[in-house]
């Protein structure tokens, strides 16, 4: 046994004061408790510079019928979106909404939302999408992210794993421990942190993503079983690359199963 200095202590009570908080947000539409130690609306205001860089640099396409329809759909999702904060109770938070989508030039077949609705498609995803229906699957499993808080979550779990690996750090050189020890146990803490919290915490969020994105396709009046056969095309694509435990997405087969049973309860809110 060996004393700890009350700085130790007293980092420890703090790390115990966070805790105490993880249960203090929820996600509309899963009833998930989420870590919040951020701020939203900085987080929103941060975002929305690094969006806009993103968009002056570009360059943004300019086949007008595409993008018309990303900012048609990205409309129809948002409305959707606003409507089922609203019905969560969480009207409240639209104020911090500010929605705008672009269409960008790009091979890279990817598409995000920010943080406060800064939402951004490249054109390298639409031969995937084929048509309105798989972009409204994107758009509305990426604004999903937004109205459930991931980035905030996540930017949540970055700091607590940065105050434990403080803590571990300051014990072990309080306690006596090597170098060599030190930094085998912060390797070891690092990737356990990683591996064992934060990538499937991630992976989390794309399924709670997937699952809200369903809904808000179905309130919008897009048949969310289109998801269906968009994630299939997407798997086949990608040639499953890497293992599924060390990625941030789900795997294909199960991403494509957790959809089918998340399809009756978005399908009972269909708009028609």
């Amino acid at each position: 046994m060996f004393d700890y200095p009350r700085r130790l202590l007293c980092s420890l009570a703090v790390l115990g004061a966070l805790l105490a908080l993880a249960a203090c947000a929820v996600v509309p539409g899963t009833g998930r408790s989420q870590l919040s130690l951020v701020n939203s609306q900085e987080l929103s205001t941060m975002a929305a510079q690094q969006y806009a860089a993103i968009i002056k640099q570009g360059p943004l396409s300019t086949n007008q019928a595409d993008t018309a329809m990303i900012k048609r759909v990205g409309a129809n999702i948002s409305r959707a979106a606003e409507t089922f904060l609203k019905q969560e109770g969480r009207g409240a938070e639209i104020a911090g909404y500010r929605w705008e989508f672009n269409l960008i030039e790009s091979k890279e077949p990817n598409a995000f939302c920010m943080p406060g609705g800064k939402v951004a498609f490249y054109t390298g995803i639409l031969p995937y999408t084929q048509g309105e229906a798989g972009v409204a699957v994107i758009m509305g499993h990426e604004v999903a992210h937004a109205i459930a808080n991931h980035a905030r979550e996540r930017a949540s779990q970055q700091v607590l794993a940065g105050l434990g690996g403080q803590i571990l750090s300051l014990g072990l050189s309080q306690g006596g421990a090597s170098a060599l020890t030190g930094q085998a146990a912060m390797a070891a803490y690092g990737l356990g942190s990683q591996v064992g919290v934060l990538l499937p915490f991630s992976r989390a969020h794309e399924s709670e993503a997937d699952r809200i994105g369903l809904t808000l396709m179905a309130m919008a009046g897009y048949d969310p079983a289109a998801a269906v056969d968009f994630w299939r095309r997407m798997g086949a694509a990608g040639g499953g690359g890497g293992p599924a435990f060390l990625s941030t997405h789900p795997a294909d087969e199960r991403r494509v199963e957790d959809i089918k049973k998340f399809l009756p309860e978005a399908q009972a809110r269909l708009k028609r």
